[in-house]
């Protein structure tokens, strides 16, 4: 999983509340478990004027010039504007997967489905809760000036603006050490695999049985 310390990212809009998991990922992506593949498929239903299907040639669909990502001005975007309840519905870990592949690194909303806030630190992007009020203004400002950006300093627990502006933002201690570190749940194991390692060769002693080959 990719570290997150600091970010200055352009930020695009979903100006819309209670996004499901559906309306990020569609479920008939979902066939997949390899984590890639999902971020040409982000917002499908949303990005495309027909109905995408696992193995289409992307670049050949056609685009819908009302939706936000598809406009020049919101290309390269790493930080997604959103508005409350994001990410509801169904548990899917394939939202965070597509959304990071896309290359989304940071969600800014009032309020996430919890389901969808914890997956979203397991896969290296962080979700920042702010009130609505500070939502909205960070909406005004990026619509009214293209190529909008903010700054978000993990470490620091902060929001930046272009004007000066810093919002501070609550994060759980435990998930932030993982993010900082850039570790998920393998690599947060595999700091104890000599002590695995260790447990598993005192069992062959004591247990042998137990790991005898099946005829």
């Amino acid at each position: 999983m990719r570290k997150f310390t600091q970010l200055t990212g352009l930020v695009a809009p979903m100006d819309r509340a209670n996004v499901d998991t559906d309306l990020i990922i569609p479920k008939q992506f979902l066939k997949s478990i390899k984590r890639t593949g999902f971020g040409a498929n982000l917002f499908d239903e949303l990005r495309y004027l027909d109905k995408g299907e696992p193995g289409m040639d992307n670049s050949n669909r056609p685009l819908n010039p009302e939706f936000a990502l598809n406009r020049p001005r919101y290309q390269g975007a790493s930080v997604l504007l959103a508005r409350e309840n994001f990410g509801c519905g169904s548990s899917r870990e394939h939202a965070p997967w597509a959304l990071e592949e896309y290359g989304f690194r940071s969600i800014i909303a009032p309020s996430f489905a919890d389901i969808f806030f914890n997956n979203c630190f397991k896969n290296g992007v962080l979700p920042i809760v702010l009130s609505e009020q500070v939502v909205s203004r960070l909406f005004d400002e990026m619509y009214s000036e293209e190529g909008y950006q903010l700054t978000i300093d993990l470490q620091q627990q902060q929001v930046k603006t272009p004007y000066g502006d810093t919002f501070e933002f609550e994060v759980d201690a435990f998930r932030k050490h993982c993010l900082l570190n850039g570790f998920d749940d393998i690599s947060l194991t595999l700091q104890d695999e000599d002590k695995i390692k260790a447990y598993e060769e005192k069992r062959k002693q004591t247990s042998p049985w137990l790991f005898n080959a099946i005829s």
